[in-house]
């Protein structure tokens, strides 16, 4: 199992001061915080994409680049790209070039995105939501195959056969795709034989267990390799020195956080009980001291029949720096090693 971070680079208060971080510093934090992981020995670092105030990752592309110029050996990939919302040509050019810079050390994760500010901003239908990412996948995976692509499609120009350049290091270039909790995203990813990327926000993550095999399933039938059917997870998570200090640590920034979402949602704020309840040994968040985040690793990886690579996104807006910087060293130095050695026996 593959072990990493992932980040949406909130904009971040600092908890002892009050004091809100500016967008130069909070980006420098960034890359501070993927160089530890880097040293500390984690396998990969993600950054997301969104169009709101609160976040500063609206060009990954320019924040992984940065990043894979400061790192040496972790992995870069993005957490997701929003397709649906992006030209899959330039996106090509992006991630192809990350890959030279980095050296061979890219994945490319696409979704359709769990928040749609993207579709307004870049003059995009809601309405073409699952269409829009459907044909723009397809686009990518012929850009994939060949510089030179003949393709028509609803949602842009056609190509004739020009050239996309430049060409990645990695061949084949590794695209992901990213879910949530629709079937047919799953089926999709199997079908197209593509490693899968399932965003657990909250619930039990043994609820998915139906959905994984769905997607190996859809995979097998369509006669893909099971090797290359991998699963990643990406889930909240946070590690402390104890179990209490990490949950008490967290909890702050995620409530704020979805209070505002519940409120454009129209769903009420969450409450420690709910919180406590998706920390607890069955939930979704892998919050605790190292020995509990590893246990929960190792129970999530035997309830969905094997897992290829977990993900935390542990950044939150009511975190300090200093105490992030502290979790991505356990998870690095106590979390991942307690892993590997149950995996390998």
């Amino acid at each position: 199992m593959k072990i990493g971070i992932d980040s949406f680079v909130s904009v971040v208060t600092d908890p002892d001061t009050g004091r809100e971080i500016g967008p130069q510093e909070r980006v420098a934090h960034l890359l501070e915080e993927v160089e530890r992981a880097d040293q500390v020995g984690l396998d990969s670092y993600g950054i997301g994409e969104h169009h709101r105030s609160e976040y500063l990752d609206s060009a990954p592309a320019v924040l992984l680049a940065a990043a894979a110029a400061r790192t040496r050996d972790i992995r870069l990939n993005s957490a997701v790209t929003v397709l649906s919302a992006s030209d899959p040509v330039r996106v090509f050019q992006e991630f192809a070039t990350l890959d030279l810079v980095s050296g061979g050390r890219i994945d490319l994760v696409v979704g359709r995105g769990s928040f749609v500010e993207s579709f307004p901003l870049f003059g995009l239908d809601l309405d073409d939501y699952d269409s829009l990412f459907a044909e723009k996948l397809d686009l990518l995976l012929r850009l994939r195959e060949q510089p030179h692509v003949t393709w028509s499609g609803r949602h842009r120009p056609a190509l004739t056969g020009q050239g996309v350049y430049p060409r990645p290091v990695q061949d084949p270039f590794p695209i992901w795709v990213g879910a949530g909790g629709t079937p047919s995203s799953f089926a999709r990813a199997g079908g197209l034989g593509l490693p899968l990327m399932v965003a657990i926000i909250g619930g039990q993550p043994a609820r998915f267990k139906p959905l994984v095999d769905l997607y190996r399933e859809t995979g097998r039938r369509a006669g893909h390799d099971p090797a290359t059917l991998k699963v990643g997870l990406h889930c909240f998570g946070f590690v402390g020195d104890s179990d209490q200090q990490a949950a008490d640590d967290f909890y702050p920034g995620w409530q704020e956080m979805f209070t505002t979402i519940g409120r454009e949602r129209g769903f009420g704020a969450p409450g420690r009980a709910q919180y406590d309840a998706t920390v607890a040994p069955d939930g979704a968040f892998l919050i605790g001291s190292p020995e509990t985040v590893a246990q929960k690793m190792l129970r999530i990886d035997s309830d969905l029949g094997g897992v290829d690579r977990i993900s935390l996104q542990m950044t939150n807006i009511r975190l300090a720096h200093d105490n992030l910087l502290h979790g991505i060293e356990l998870l690095g130095t106590e979390v991942a090693p307690r892993v590997r050695r149950a995996l390998d026996g």
